[in-house]
């Protein structure tokens, strides 16, 4: 359909699949002469042979005196058959095994899971639920004992405190 001159967004509604699909379809298939489905079949055989964590041990030795001498992964990756990704997990792994790879990584961002694990921001260690509070709070009869509102302006120029119930003690 693309060598009949036909759009991605015309492909993807024909196959029933996204425009995005088809676009990193072609751009991951695409050779000197174009698209060609037959190299595009063979290409994807490969890639699929190829198991990304199967590394063998020269490329692994090679990898590991390369990160001591502070190349980064992208860099490896350029000189040695591993990608990025795998690299950065082989290191993390080394460091879940007390290693000190991840020592030598030019960027030591910490690395989280995206999925599967609650956020921590925001939850005040030791806190006590509102129903726990003493009654000679609600009769707000001491310095402290009111709560508030904050609302923040446009562009975080301006903040006030509303007070909630407030009788002007």
């Amino acid at each position: 359909m693309k060598k009949a001159g036909h759009s991605q967004s015309e492909i993807a509604t024909v196959i029933d699949r996204s425009v995005s699909t088809i676009s990193r379809e072609l751009a991951r298939n695409c050779g000197a002469r174009g698209y060609r489905p037959k190299q595009a079949h063979n290409k994807a055989v490969e890639r699929k042979a190829i198991n990304a964590r199967a590394i063998d041990d020269a490329t692994w030795q090679f990898t590991q005196e390369k990160l001591m001498l502070q190349w980064s992964p992208d860099q490896i990756s350029n000189y040695a058959d591993i990608s990025i990704e795998t690299v950065y997990q082989r290191v993390y792994a080394d460091k879940r095994n007390g290693g000190i790879l991840w020592k030598n990584l030019r960027c030591q961002k910490q690395r989280r899971k995206r999925y599967g694990k609650t956020d921590r921001r925001g939850i005040i260690p030791n806190r006590q639920s509102i129903e726990q509070r003493p009654a000679i709070v609600d009769a707000r009869s001491r310095i402290g004992d009111w709560e508030a509102d904050t609302i923040i302006g446009k562009n975080h120029r301006q903040a006030e405190v509303v007070p909630q119930n407030w009788t002007g003690c």
